[in-house]
């Protein structure tokens, strides 16, 4: 009995899908109405303080305490806080990738069961449909953060002419060009389905540090997966159990 040939999907089905994520990942970050209605501001519950380090956003700890051997916390408050909203989003994705790498290597039901080995090497295996699908669903998910979070850049100042519209703008804003809005809490979606937010300012300044100890620890962990399986070509748990 022979086994039936791997499939190969043709290279062309793999521009177009390169194509199509690189597309809606730009129009992720325009600032064109979005299919989903921007939401109402929330009050942000940080109040920045140029006394203490990095504006006083939390993340800092006892040991090692305000770290930052790079400088950033330096740049001007909406700077920093804009790096922190990175810095909570790319955490997010860490922990997700990295429990991940440990679940899905051993356990991976979806696709009939056929996608095997290192993680690194399932991308290959993947139909490109599935990576249509996907980069649709991350561009959706990136506009609405986008519409919560950030300033509108076309929100310009208004162009002093009585010949102008009162809503016209005097065109793109450089100033507001990837800005977190003043009301904005870095991180704070408004997703929370378990309801696990606390009400307590000081309990959320302890969640939320606690979120980025946890995330830093898991970009680490993430690279340090990628970085293994590039290497040795086996799973995470094949090379732990050695």
């Amino acid at each position: 009995e022979t086994s039936a040939p791997p499939r190969n999907h043709q290279p062309e089905n793999w521009v177009f899908v390169m194509f199509t994520s690189l597309l809606v990942s730009a129009l992720a970050f325009t600032s064109q109405p979005s299919l989903l209605q921007r939401p109402a501001a929330r009050r942000s519950s940080i109040q920045a303080d140029d006394t203490k380090f990095a504006y006083g956003l939390n993340g800092v700890t006892s040991f090692p305490g305000p770290f930052d051997p790079a400088g950033f916390s330096k740049a001007p408050e909406k700077v920093v806080r804009y790096y922190r909203e990175s810095e909570l989003m790319h955490g997010r994705v860490g922990m997700l990738a990295s429990l991940g790498f440990l679940v899905q290597e051993p356990f991976h039901p979806l696709f009939g069961g056929s996608i095997e080995g290192p993680a690194i090497d399932h991308i290959p295996q993947l139909n490109p449909v599935f990576w249509v699908i996907l980069s649709l669903g991350i561009g959706v998910a990136e506009s609405y953060r986008i519409q919560i979070g950030y300033e509108d850049p076309r929100e310009a100042t208004s162009i002093d002419d009585p010949d102008t519209p009162e809503n016209e703008s005097s065109g793109w804003s450089t100033e507001k060009s990837f800005s977190l809005k003043d009301s904005y809490t870095p991180g704070d979606l408004g997703f929370d389905p378990l309801g696990l937010k606390p009400k307590n300012k000081e309990e959320f300044d302890a969640m939320q540090t606690k979120e980025l100890n946890n995330g830093r620890l898991a970009m680490i962990a993430a690279a340090g997966f990628l970085a293994q399986e590039t290497v040795n070509h086996k799973t995470i748990l094949e090379t732990l159990t050695q």
